[in-house]
């Protein structure tokens, strides 16, 4: 931070004490010049911060909602509404044709239906469907947020590795120029060094590239500021070594496709019992509260007695019934939700066997990533072994003699090619381990125990309820 900072303090009967003035500058020295701090964000603040701030998840949320109110107004048919209206208007001509009422009141209710309880029972099928999906939507987006955090902390070692590498890389060069300089290696060996350094510093480029959108990716997910987000490895608990065969179970996706399945069969069901015939029974009372000033309804059912008076207030109350016979349209849309339900079922169906394809593959990839990242580790710990070996050689000799045919004596050049090799070996064993992590988290969803890993993640996992 450049800039020129002036205090003044100003003389007077009441001024400071020397030492209390400087302790005035120096603190607000230290206020401007001390860089602020970063503090390292866990993968469980993470999560919490990615399902909170999900659009996937609000939308999810929205689902549930409405499904409750679906459900809620399936039930609520049999609590009577009450209706206040008004229809003052001018005085009838001739015939009475309306019913002038100051104020009216209208209830109305369903006292019995046989497809009532099939639409009530679907809709509670609905609820659980939208809230497992909820739930699978939270952990889908906890999987994402997981595994962009995780990829983003091994981005971050591997960077740490790189720059080591392009310091070797630098001092490498410096050694073979010294060595062309002194006629001892050819300009090719320079070159090669040069190139070497110049790979690095582009792979450096690359992972550094790769930080900056895994860190862009994870600020538009959880709605933070990038230059916060600072990984924390040890916030990352141990992903179990999980197998296909190891007690799968249905996932909240297939449950919530199996629960949106037998809705729809139950809707299918409610309309087919509407087809039928069978009676619905309905109650229904009304009350007016009429105007005997703005009509001739006194003359006209009086019959011309002027001592007829139309009474004004008037109450009328029964039970409906009616039985269909004959209804081209309820069967048409009884057809209709027949064909729902189908495509429904199937589309369970559907979900169950992909995610059996799935847990396959996954299973196999697993394998093969487990030897890699075996290899991986075996190559890293023969790289450690050879640079401790050329160290060893360095400051004791190599033991061979000067005759013909014996190894000439290991040079510094030689050390750095090793400890090069060994920074590549542990960035491929890190690929290699992310890799792997990856493919077991996405197993992990596949058999169903997702959840359990969140547990650990987050133990007191944010609550979605619907806003």
């Amino acid at each position: 931070m450049s800039g020129t900072l002036h205090v003044t303090i100003a003389e007077n009967s009441r001024k400071l004490p020397t030492n209390a003035a400087l302790a005035a500058v120096c603190t607000t020295l230290l206020i401007f010049l001390t860089p602020p701090l970063t503090a390292q964000v866990s993968l469980s603040t993470i999560v919490d911060q990615a399902q909170r701030n999900s659009s996937a998840v609000k939308l999810a949320q929205a689902d549930l909602a409405k499904a409750n109110a679906a459900f809620a107004q399936t039930q609520d048919v049999y609590v009577p509404n009450l209706v206040f209206g008004s229809s003052i208007g001018p005085p009838s001509i001739g015939f009475p044709v309306g019913q002038p009422s100051v104020a009216n009141a209208t209830m109305q209710s369903l006292v019995f239906s046989y497809a009532q309880r099939q639409y009530i029972q679907a809709a509670r099928s609905g609820v659980a469907a939208a809230t497992l999906n909820l739930k699978e939507t939270a952990e889908q987006v906890a999987l994402d947020a997981a595994t962009d955090y995780m990829e983003l902390d091994t981005v971050n070692r591997e960077i740490d590795k790189t720059r080591q590498q392009s310091s070797l890389a630098d001092h490498l060069v410096e050694i073979e120029a010294q060595r062309t300089d002194a006629g001892v290696d050819a300009t090719s060996e320079l070159l090669q060094a040069k190139l070497t350094s110049a790979q690095i510093r582009l792979k450096l480029l690359h992972l550094q590239t790769r930080a900056r959108t895994l860190t862009s990716q994870l600020a538009t997910l959880t709605g933070l500021p990038g230059s916060t987000i600072l990984t924390d490895h040890a916030s990352i608990p141990a992903i179990p070594q999980i197998r296909g065969q190891d007690s799968p179970i249905s996932t909240m996706a297939i449950q919530s496709a199996q629960a949106q399945a037998r809705s729809k069969q139950l809707q299918a069901l409610g309309d087919e019992l509407n087809t039928k015939i069978r009676p619905l029974i309905a109650f229904g009372a009304q009350y007016n509260r009429d105007a005997t000033s703005l009509n001739n309804y006194n003359l006209y059912y009086g019959g011309g007695n002027t001592k007829f008076k139309f009474k004004a207030d008037n109450f009328s109350a029964g039970i409906s019934i009616q039985i269909p016979i004959f209804d081209v349209g309820r069967r048409d849309k009884a057809r209709e939700s027949a064909a729902d339900a189908l495509r429904a079922t199937v589309e369970a169906e559907q979900a169950q066997q992909q995610n059996d394809v799935q847990i396959a593959t996954l299973t196999g990839n697993i394998r093969e990533l487990d030897a890699t990242a075996e290899i991986s580790s075996l190559k890293q710990q023969i790289a450690g072994e050879q640079v401790k070996t050329i160290q060893a050689q360095l400051q004791l000799g190599n033991g061979q003699g000067v005759e013909a045919g014996s190894q000439p004596q290991l040079s510094p050049k030689a050390e750095q090619m090793a400890r090069i090799d060994e920074s590549q070996k542990m960035i491929d064993a890190l690929d290699s381990g992310f890799d792997l992590s990856k493919a077991r988290l996405s197993l992990l969803r596949a058999l169903g125990h997702m959840e359990d890993w969140l547990d650990q993640v987050h133990p007191q996992a944010p609550v979605l309820t619907p806003k």
